[in-house]
């Protein structure tokens, strides 16, 4: 096992260590912050898959992250429950769990990963090779971007919850192929980086964060795949039958860092999957949905039940990262994942929406950076003024940081005043 020195004292210390006493205790106080950012309310804007209004019945990013941070808790309890002394020895917190996984998409900006991939594009081009990913901007919001106190930037944060937010425990390096696509910070926030993995001498993630990990993993595979059925876009007759070879070896093919055994695993584990689907949950596959009791019973019975059967498999140990799942419960998810990519995240009319999309935060981007030559933009609304002092005058950054603080009706609403679409009133602010 990789040693893991860092003491009780160590993980509740914040950088800041902005004094406020109150009945809660250290990892307490951290998941209550980030519950009540502003960054966490501006999700309830922000695209899951499908953009936010399309319809009620998908998922935002908000909802999504409330759930993962519902199966993030008592993913850690049974974990903790199942061997305590471990769980100590490892320094698992179901707080700092559930902390973890209400922070772990506040860096997404509008537009979901459309956006996340536009913004990238247009940092690296203006000349910052940090370019931009959306779990290194919520480390940002965590430590620079979040408003809380007066005498210090970010949610002052305890060692052990920034750690755990960090699901990619490194900066951006174009030489390693697992560090070119994800990372967890920027290098601009190198400082705060260091001071929340000061005592993990490893590239490994804390045990608490490999924790939020599996339950984005979880809720991602399930919720989704929920949405996209009630609105009959699964086709799961073909999935289950002419198509299944297909899902398998897409999934193969995008698993990074496969063993050996990966195409009969995941082979195996489509057998598993179908079986449960033709078996149990029937009802599903052989009518449309149109919302009966029936079908809605079965939809929360299949959904509970994926849940409890991922859940449940995770186990701690002293390898790696502390947390084991099982190469079975671990394809199973890897199907789910695809399925919603290959059904849905394909879509030609998504796609076509995307475009769109990525055309408004590309214009919005080039008029804050091209209006920022001189000092902070005089059309900046008030509350996203105090970005630019933060930036340092780095202006592809400081762009960035803005857009990834507003939620898709107020980019659209900014995007249309500033390029003359959308006349508005002198009386009304652009973003409140």
């Amino acid at each position: 096992m990789v040693s893991r020195v860092w003491t009780d004292a160590a993980r509740r210390k914040r950088l800041h260590s902005t004094p406020e006493k109150d009945q809660r205790k250290p990892f307490e106080v951290d998941r209550d912050r980030i519950q009540y950012s502003s960054a966490l309310h501006r999700l309830a804007g922000v695209t899951q898959i499908v953009r936010v209004g399309e319809a009620d019945v998908f998922h935002t990013r908000q909802q999504h992250t409330y759930k993962v941070a519902q199966v993030g808790r008592r993913l850690a309890q049974n974990c903790v429950d199942a061997d305590p002394k471990l769980a100590k020895k490892l320094g698992v917190e179901v707080e700092v769990v559930e902390a973890a996984c209400l922070a772990h998409d506040l860096g997404h900006p509008p537009f979901g990963h459309a956006g996340e991939a536009k913004l990238d594009e247009l940092v690296e081009e203006r000349g910052d090779p940090d370019g931009f990913e959306g779990n290194a901007q919520t480390f940002r919001i965590l430590t620079k971007l979040g408003v809380r106190y007066p005498d210090c930037l970010g949610l002052d944060l305890t060692r052990a919850t920034l750690s755990a937010c960090l699901k990619y425990p490194w900066t951006r390096d174009p030489t390693k192929p697992e560090r070119s696509s994800k990372w967890g910070a920027y290098k601009v926030d190198q400082a705060d980086f260091d001071f929340a993995r000061k005592y993990q001498d490893h590239a490994f993630q804390t045990t608490e964060a490999a924790l939020m990990d599996w339950a984005d993993d979880i809720a991602y595979s399930v919720h989704d795949l929920e949405d996209f059925h009630r609105v009959g876009a699964i086709p799961w007759n073909h999935i289950l039958n002419e198509g299944s070879q297909d899902i398998i070896h897409k999934t193969h093919d995008v698993w990074f860092g496969a063993p050996s055994e990966a195409l009969a695993q995941l082979n195996e584990g489509f057998d598993r999957l179908a079986l449960v689907l033709n078996t149990t949950f029937s009802v599903l596959l052989n009518t449309s949905y149109e919302g009966s009791r029936e079908q809605r019973v079965a939809l929360r019975s299949l959904t509970s039940f994926l849940i409890g059967r991922f859940l449940t498999a995770a186990k701690l140990t002293e390898e790696g990262n502390g947390l084991h799942i099982p190469l079975d419960t671990l394809v199973e998810v890897k199907l789910l994942k695809q399925i919603a990519k290959q059904y849905i995240i394909s879509n030609p009319s998504l796609i076509a929406q995307q475009l769109g999309q990525k055309k408004v935060i590309a214009e919005l981007f080039n008029i804050l950076w091209e209006n920022s030559e001189k000092g902070c933009p005089k059309f900046l609304p008030v509350r996203l003024r105090y970005i630019w002092e933060i930036g340092e005058g780095q202006r592809a950054r400081f762009a960035a940081d803005c857009i990834a603080s507003l939620t898709e009706h107020e980019v659209m609403a900014l995007h249309g005043r500033l390029c003359g679409l959308s006349g508005g009133s002198v009386l009304d602010p652009i973003v409140r």
